[in-house]
C-alpha cells in the first residue's frame, strides 16, 4: 500500500493544512472546488486541482459521485476527508475502498460503529471505559421514562447517530420527558437520516475533556495527551487548550489509558478522538471522533507531534513515527475559533469580502486560515474561518501572547468573533482554568 497522490476531499483551512502535509511529505496534493471556491487558497496551493459542482455542498463536497469521479480524473491513489462534510460517513470510506484507493482514516466499519452513539456506549463499555449511566435506543416515549428513572433526572435525550451537538433535549422531569422526545426524534431523522434516540443523565457541571489517538496498522496505539474543550456554545466549541487546566494527574493517566484500550478494541487506524465528561473526580465516554479535528494544533504544539502527517503516513502502511515514550507534552497552547459570525446579534452568520487582514505573529503563535485580502466568505458552508492557537513555556506565558496576538489580530468586511474572544482571555473562569461545559453560556448571558 503506497501513497503518492492524494485527493484532499474538502476546502478552507483544513484542506490547506492537508496540502502543507503532504508537501512536507513529499506526496503530490490534489484539491476539489466548487463554483464559490474556485479561487481558493486550497486550490492555489495543490499540484492540481478538479471541479466537482455547483457552491451548495450538496452538489461538491457532499457529492460522492463527483469526489470519486475527481479522484478518477486525477489518478490519486489516497483520499484524506478533512473535517466535516464526509469525514466521518462510513458509505464514502467504503466506496473510496471499494474504487481501489486509500482511504485516510479507520475503516469504514469502525466510522459506522463508533458513529452509533448507543453502539459507541455498549463498544466502550465493553472495552472497560466508564460511560455517562444511560440507556440503550429507547423505542417509545413510555421506554425513555422508565430508562429516565433508572438514570436518574435531569436527562439528555441524544441522537443515536447524532454529533456536532444536534439531535439533543434536557428534560428535569417526566412531563418535559413527554414532550422532547419526539422534538429530539425529528431533529434527529432530519439531520442525520435516523430517529433512533438514547435516554443519558445530564451531568450538571462538567468540563469536556478529550484524548488524542493516533493508530497503525501494525497494532502501534498511543495517546497524544488530551484537550479541554468546555468553553461553548449551543454544544458548538469556541477554545480549546492543551494541557486541559487543573486537570488530576492521576485521572489524566486513567482516562488516556481507557483511550487507548478504546481503540485497540474497535482496531483503530489513523488519528482519532476520545470525548469524555469530567466531573467530580469522575470521567465517562461520550463519543469518538474517526477523525482530525479543528482542534488538533494545540495537541501539535505541545507535543511536536505532526498529526495530519503521521495520519498520511500510516495510510500509506508506514508504522507510526512516534512510541508512547516520545510523546512529551511541554507547555500550554491555547486555540480560538475565528467564525465569521456577529457575537452582537446572537451570532449570525457573516458572509462577504475581507476587505482588510492583519494576522498576528511572534514567538509562540499559529494561525492556520486561507483567507486573504479580497477573499469572499461564501454563504454555503460553515462559518469557521480560521483558528488563532499559542504556544507557550506555561500556561501564564500563553494567554499573555494570546492576549497580544488577539490585539494584534484585524479582520475587516465582516464581524467575527474576534473581539468576543479579546474579552474571553481576561475572564476569571479561563485565566484561572476554572470552567465548564456552562460557563460560556452563563458569560453570554
Amino acid at each position: 500500500m503506497t501513497v503518492t497522490t492524494v485527493l484532499v476531499a474538502n476546502r478552507g483551512e483544513i484542506a490547506l493544512r492537508i496540502v502543507r502535509a503532504c508537501r512536507d511529505l513529499g506526496l503530490r496534493s490534489v484539491a476539489v472546488y466548487s463554483d464559490a471556491d474556485a479561487n481558493a487558497a486550497h486550490v492555489r496551493h495543490a499540484d492540481a486541482a478538479v471541479h466537482v459542482g455547483k457552491s451548495s455542498a450538496s452538489k461538491s463536497y457532499l457529492n460522492v459521485d463527483a469526489l470519486l469521479a475527481a479522484a478518477a480524473e486525477a489518478g490519486v491513489d489516497a483520499v484524506h476527508p478533512g473535517y466535516g462534510f464526509l469525514s466521518e460517513n462510513a458509505d464514502f470510506a467504503r466506496a473510496v475502498a471499494d474504487a481501489g484507493l486509500t482511504w485516510v482514516g479507520p475503516p469504514a466499519e469502525v466510522i459506522e460503529r463508533m458513529g452509533d452513539k448507543a453502539a459507541a456506549r455498549a463498544t466502550a463499555e465493553a472495552a472497560g471505559v466508564p460511560v455517562v449511566p444511560g440507556s440503550g435506543v429507547v423505542a417509545s416515549v413510555d421506554d425513555a421514562v422508565a430508562a429516565a428513572g433508572q438514570v436518574g433526572y435531569p436527562v439528555l435525550v441524544k441522537a443515536s447517530a447524532g454529533g456536532g451537538g444536534r439531535g439533543i433535549r434536557p428534560a428535569s422531569d417526566e412531563s418535559e420527558l413527554r414532550k422532547v422526545v419526539d422534538e429530539a426524534r425529528r431533529e434527529a431523522s432530519s439531520a442525520f437520516g435516523s430517529d433512533a434516540v438514547y435516554v443519558e443523565r445530564a451531568l450538571q457541571h462538567p468540563k469536556h475533556v478529550e484524548v488524542q489517538l493516533l493508530a497503525d496498522t501494525q497494532g502501534g496505539v498511543v495517546h497524544v495527551g488530551e484537550r479541554d474543550c468546555s468553553l461553548q456554545r449551543r454544544r458548538q466549541k469556541l477554545v480549546e487548550e492543551a494541557p486541559a487546566p487543573g486537570l488530576d494527574p492521576a485521572l489524566r493517566e486513567r482516562m488516556c489509558t481507557a483511550a487507548v484500550s478504546l481503540a485497540r478494541e474497535v482496531g483503530y487506524v489513523g488519528a482519532g478522538t476520545v470525548e469524555f465528561l469530567v466531573e467530580g473526580g469522575e470521567f465517562f465516554f461520550i463519543e469518538m471522533n474517526t477523525r482530525i479535528q479543528v482542534e488538533h494544533p494545540v495537541s501539535e504544539l505541545v507535543t511536536g507531534v505532526d498529526l495530519v502527517a503521521e495520519q498520511l503516513r500510516v495510510a500509506g502502511g508506514e508504522a507510526l513515527s512516534v512510541t508512547q515514550d516520545d510523546v512529551v507534552v511541554r507547555g500550554a497552547a491555547i486555540e480560538f475559533r475565528v467564525n465569521a459570525e456577529d457575537p452582537d446579534d446572537d451570532f449570525l452568520p457573516s458572509p462577504g469580502e475581507i476587505t482588510a487582514l492583519e494576522l498576528p505573529g511572534g514567538p509562540g503563535v499559529r494561525v492556520d486560515t486561507a483567507l486573504a485580502v479580497g477573499d469572499v466568505i461564501p454563504p454555503f458552508y460553515d462559518s469557521m474561518v480560521a483558528k488563532l492557537a499559542v504556544w507557550g513555556p506555561d500556561r501564564a506565558t500563553a494567554l499573555a501572547r494570546a492576549r497580544r496576538a488577539l490585539a494584534e489580530y484585524r479582520v475587516e468586511g465582516v464581524p467575527t468573533t474576534i473581539g468576543l474572544h479579546r474579552r474571553l482571555v481576561d475572564e476569571p473562569a479561563l485565566v484561572d482554568g476554572d470552567h465548564d461545559i456552562t460557563t460560556l453560556e452563563r458569560l453570554l448571558g
